[in-house]
């Protein structure tokens, strides 16, 4: 449903973050772990792992067709109850020709500790769909994003043409070291874009001259309705970024509210 009313917004691209079922299907969820957006606790209460204390049920533990039969919509709203995790197919078969794709590698480095080439299966169903070149399909353009630039490395190093961005968190302990002028040449080497977290343009107000002077693409997240102070808009405050900061694309929950000219 969230896929749909970004396309009906006019979004330019709808964004897909990926994990790896036991049999290695890709699915789009945000989390590595189905408790916190789905009844797994309900429909397999004893296959839990325990993680510092607490029980997650991974999505790598659980077969396709497993995670088919849970609900993933209700703890959102009961209006979408019985909604299911889509595999990036059907993402992509939805998507396609309406708006890009923005996927995001999530976790790869433990997916990779538990067998799973994160990489490879991507780039996999891209070829799969014809849609691994730049070129491949103008209708529907793609963008893979990370929040590890070792998975962007080792898709740059697979040969990978397409658009690749560094995701920058303001909560990385380790994000200095990209957003110096070393850190940014360094990124260059695999990267065409940074995705900060828009925080940090704020804190560094020459963040965007210097990545646009390596030649980057700069596109923030996440701009949303919710939360906004008051007497503010997130209207406002995206137009900000991109005339006053000189961003080059957002990331929003809020398509409808983007400010074009």
């Amino acid at each position: 449903p969230a896929y749909r009313h970004a396309i009906e917004q006019d979004a330019d691209y709808v964004e897909q973050d990926l994990q790896i079922t036991s049999d290695g299907v890709l699915v789009c969820l945000h989390d590595l772990t189905l408790e916190r957006t789905t009844n797994v606790e309900d429909v397999f209460p004893e296959r839990h792992r325990m993680e510092r204390g607490a029980k997650t049920w991974p999505v790598s533990d659980f077969t396709l067709a497993e995670i088919k039969r849970l609900d993933a919509g209700s703890w959102f709203d009961r209006k979408f109850a019985g909604e299911r995790v889509p595999t990036w197919q059907e993402a992509i078969d939805l998507v396609r020709g309406k708006a890009g794709l923005f996927p995001e590698t999530k976790g790869p480095e433990v997916y990779g500790s538990r067998g799973f080439d994160m990489e490879a299966l991507v780039l996999k169903e891209l070829r799969k769909n014809r849609l691994d070149t730049p070129t491949a399909d103008p209708k529907t353009p793609v963008i893979v994003q990370s929040f590890s630039p070792e998975s962007l490395q080792k898709m740059r190093g697979m040969g990978t043409k397409l658009t690749l961005v560094l995701l920058i968190s303001d909560g990385d302990p380790g994000r200095d070291r990209w957003l110096s002028d070393e850190g940014l040449k360094k990124a260059r080497t695999f990267a065409d874009g940074i995705g900060p977290a828009k925080s940090l343009l704020v804190t560094d107000p020459t963040l965007a001259r210097r990545a646009h002077a390596l030649g980057f693409s700069i596109t923030p997240y996440t701009f949303r309705s919710a939360g906004m102070p008051a007497g503010q808009t997130v209207k406002e405050e995206m137009s900000k970024f991109l005339h006053e900061i000189g961003v080059d694309a957002l990331f929003t929950d809020n398509p409808d509210q983007f400010p074009r000219r």
